[in-house]
């Protein structure tokens, strides 16, 4: 074993979280423990050098590191965040911009069409151009029982999770020469949905028909799309989920490696799937799940049962 070699189970917290709620979207300082976005761990290679990426979502969890992924890459990177996010979007930028690349931030709600596609616009001005789009933004939350599912709440993980996204999509595509990217950050829902994430797992499945669909339909200019599905993930809409004390301090641990994913782990996924690496993968849904949940392995009556499982 070499020195750079490091045992999965042990790598990051094994979960046991402390009893937290927080109101929607959640914040980063108010995660405990503050998840990992790669802040001191992550070094780029120059993968991404020159390229101009938009980041929907990109204030914190996966897509700050994403965010700090691309821009140690030598990405130059706008994200796209809730105003309520702003001291975590603020946090971002900083780390960005410390890579040596541009950082810019937007504040507003995906569910308004009119922000959703001024962001494609104001990302094309302040970066001067757009390579690659990452449609992470992604509203979920605790259902007791589909009879209790209020249509507002329906509405809002519909409009968050795929009308923002197909209204940012819609907008990049013109902007998107040969060799660009888009990336959805769909999950491990889509195949093994849990019963109290029905209409979140709703949209992430409807996620990965978009992927496939639209990886058909740009191809032929040269344009890539792809998805990355992970599974359990401690990031801020964790504890913003509406889950109990046994919930949260259950969360993630019945995966073979034992443990909850940091966000700092997905990074490499999506740098992967933007760099050149890629150059012959569309139409992709890359797990980074723990384990492979899509199997068929599982007995359909445990499955969910326990508290913390999101399989």
């Amino acid at each position: 074993m070499t020195d750079t070699q490091i045992d999965p189970r042990d790598k990051h917290p094994e979960g046991g979280f402390p009893a937290q709620e927080q109101e929607q979207p959640g914040l980063t300082d108010q995660t405990r423990p503050e998840p990992d976005h790669g802040e001191e761990s992550y070094v780029g290679a120059g993968r991404l050098a020159g390229r101009r990426a938009l980041i929907t979502g990109g204030d914190s969890g996966i897509g700050r590191a994403v965010a700090i992924a691309f821009a140690r890459e030598g990405a130059h990177v706008a994200i796209a965040h809730m105003p309520e996010e702003q001291a975590d979007a603020d946090d971002t930028i900083e780390t960005v911009t410390d890579a040596g690349t541009t950082g810019v931030s937007f504040a507003g709600d995906l569910r308004d069409e009119g922000f959703a596609t001024s962001i494609v616009d104001k990302t094309v001005e302040a970066l001067g151009g757009l390579d690659i789009v990452v449609l992470n933004a992604a509203y979920q939350k605790d259902r007791e029982s589909l009879v209790t599912l209020e249509t507002e709440e329906f509405d809002r993980v519909f409009k968050t999770n795929l009308y923002g996204l197909l209204y940012t999509a819609r907008q990049a595509v013109p902007h998107l020469q040969p060799g660009s990217s888009i990336i959805v950050t769909s999950s491990v829902q889509a195949f093994n949905p849990s019963p109290g994430l029905i209409d979140y797992a709703m949209t992430k499945a409807a996620q990965v028909a978009f992927v496939k669909a639209l990886a058909e339909q740009l191809g032929p200019k040269g344009v890539r799309v792809n998805a990355v599905a992970p599974g359990p993930i401690w990031t801020p809409l964790i504890p913003a989920t509406g889950w109990d004390a046994e919930r949260i301090a259950t969360f993630g641990t019945d995966t073979p490696l034992g443990r909850p994913g940091q966000p700092a782990e997905l990074a490499g996924a999506y740098v992967y799937l933007a760099s050149e690496a890629a150059s012959y993968v569309s139409g992709a849904v890359l797990p980074v799940t723990g384990e492979d949940r899509a199997g068929s392995r599982h007995d359909p009556r445990q499955r969910c049962t326990r508290p913390g499982s999101r399989c």
